[in-house]
């Protein structure tokens, strides 16, 4: 009787750890699939915005998907209010159209026509969940009208997340959301439908960072395309970010001029070309910045410290790409989710 007892109790203890394990399996499943539709990592979607046609566009108050303006629209019904920013090359201007806010980029200068028709392409061929949405243009006008994102770059993150109405959201998981928001823009540009592409404009952290913008849903896209040379290894084509010396421990280490010790002065013409793998070594840079100071960021980057330094690398054919980042990110967010380590800082 004894012995029937032990069994039966046995048969089941072994039934109650079996059922628990299955429970946290499902769990484990469960959170999976969900952070799998927040945050997908397979192919890449190269369809514009969901529910709207090619060269159509619908802004969030929007009911209904709108051809891209064009020229005679964007004179009568585009309406500056203010300028926002200024560079060498647009000067960019706040704007109202049918009572939706627009940004507004006008060239210049003609010294950088070819720059502006570059970036105009890349937004047309490249609108996704990753990229600004395109809201018209005008070539006769030189002007280029996008979806308006009042947080601006992500140089103002800090700024934002200050104000008492944002403080909530400056946690971790969302700054490690924007940071896996950065590493997915990298991929789909660098498996793009036109091509791999390469981040030029990012010789430094503050100039990185002015090509995102922060949406009101704390999420990014990208925004300045206007330098996006392509790499094609079955065609020999590699890129060069510019035409002058690069310096500084932000850019990869072969975009560095390498004669640079032997008193060498920098020719353009000699200066070796490389590839998307630059973008890779910037990760650990932008994600430093982008994690903050917050509580939890320390076990963050802790357990993104290998992939980081593979990211650093100086031969960049042993660097990751984007994707491998991108699956190591996905892999820390949703154990920290689940284990519930993010909630206090461990280390």
């Amino acid at each position: 009787m004894v012995g029937q007892r032990s069994r039966t109790t046995v048969a089941c203890g072994v039934t109650v750890v079996g059922v628990c394990a299955a429970a946290l399996l499902l769990a484990n499943v469960l959170l999976y699939l969900y952070l799998d539709s927040v945050y997908h990592t397979g192919e890449q979607q190269v369809s514009p915005l969901v529910g709207c046609g090619p060269q159509h566009f619908k802004m969030p108050t929007m009911k209904n998907c709108t051809p891209w303006l064009q020229c005679s629209q964007i004179n009568a019904e585009v309406h500056k209010l203010k300028l926002i920013g200024q560079g060498a090359m647009k000067k960019v201007y706040l704007a109202e159209w049918r009572g939706q806010k627009v940004a507004v980029s006008i060239l210049s200068s003609l010294d950088y026509w070819e720059d502006f028709l570059h970036g105009l392409s890349m937004l047309q061929a490249l609108q996704s969940p990753q990229v600004v949405q395109l809201v018209g243009f005008c070539l006769e006008d030189y002007i280029i009208v996008t979806e308006h994102h009042p947080f601006g770059s992500l140089l103002n993150l800090d700024s934002v997340l200050a104000k008492e109405q944002h403080q909530q959201h400056n946690t971790w998981q969302m700054r490690l959301r924007l940071a896996i928001d950065y590493v997915s823009v990298l991929h789909y540009l660098h498996n793009s439908p036109v091509g791999r592409r390469v981040m030029c404009d990012s010789n430094s952290l503050e100039k990185t960072l002015s090509q995102f913008l922060l949406t009101n849903d704390f999420h990014l896209v990208v925004n300045d395309l206007d330098a996006l040379p392509e790499v094609d290894l079955s065609r020999n084509l590699l890129v060069k970010c510019g035409h002058r010396e690069l310096t500084g421990d932000f850019v990869a280490p072969e975009q560095l001029w390498p004669f640079r010790n032997n008193g060498k002065p920098f020719s353009d013409n000699l200066m070796p070309e490389y590839d998307e793998k630059t973008d890779i070594w910037k990760i650990p840079d932008v994600t430093w910045f982008l994690m903050g100071r917050v509580s939890g960021g320390d076990l963050v980057h802790f357990h993104l410290f290998q992939i980081h330094e593979r990211c650093k690398k100086k031969d960049p054919k042993f660097r990751p790409s984007a994707l491998d980042v991108l699956k190591v990110y996905k892999s820390v967010y949703s154990s920290m989710v689940r284990d519930g380590a993010g909630f206090r800082d461990m280390l």
